[in-house]
């Protein structure tokens, strides 16, 4: 066994020979077959991982822009709803305002009608009362004149004509 050991172990000039020309063979073919299809997968995987990273980076930035645009929209938006909001109550306070001084004229006018009609009644009813009141002196005065009669007669007279009034 020590020749065999010591024959591995000994350099031979065709062993090598072979060896490094298989390892050659061995090299190009796996240049050819091997590392050029794994460089070039390689290659092409850089390739769309840069171009995804691109495209990634280029959607965030439009994301941004879109987000910026929505947010300045959105700013918009409110300003206009204030105003909006603003005029409308501006409007109504205007509307409200003509209400109450359209009804202060109407309730002044209903007032002032109200008046001129208590004081045509008032007057209607003093010109009946005083139609009645010289109706009832021209009765009594013709009673009087009618009946000549004593002093006590004439007291009567009137006492009966007065408590006949009281009954009208």
């Amino acid at each position: 066994m020590t020749v065999f050991a010591a024959s591995l172990l000994s350099p031979d000039l065709g062993l090598i020979v072979w060896i490094g020309l298989t390892f050659l063979i061995l090299l190009i073919l796996l240049r050819k077959f091997a590392w050029g299809p794994i460089t070039s997968a390689l290659s092409q995987r850089e390739e769309t991982i840069a171009e995804s990273i691109a495209q990634a980076e280029k959607a965030l930035s439009e994301a941004k822009q879109l987000q910026a645009d929505n947010s300045k929209a959105r700013r918009e938006a409110e300003a206009q709803a204030q105003s909006v909001l603003r005029e409308a109550r501006e409007e109504a306070e205007r509307l409200r305002s003509e209400e109450v001084d359209k009804t202060r004229d109407q309730i002044q006018q209903m007032q002032e009608a109200a008046q001129a009609e208590i004081a045509r009644e008032k007057q209607s009813a003093l010109d009946s009362l005083r139609t009645e009141v010289a109706d009832l002196a021209v009765q009594a005065a013709e009673k009087i004149l009618r009946e000549n009669l004593d002093a006590d007669r004439q007291k009567k007279i009137v006492s009966d004509f007065l408590s006949d009034l009281s009954n009208n």
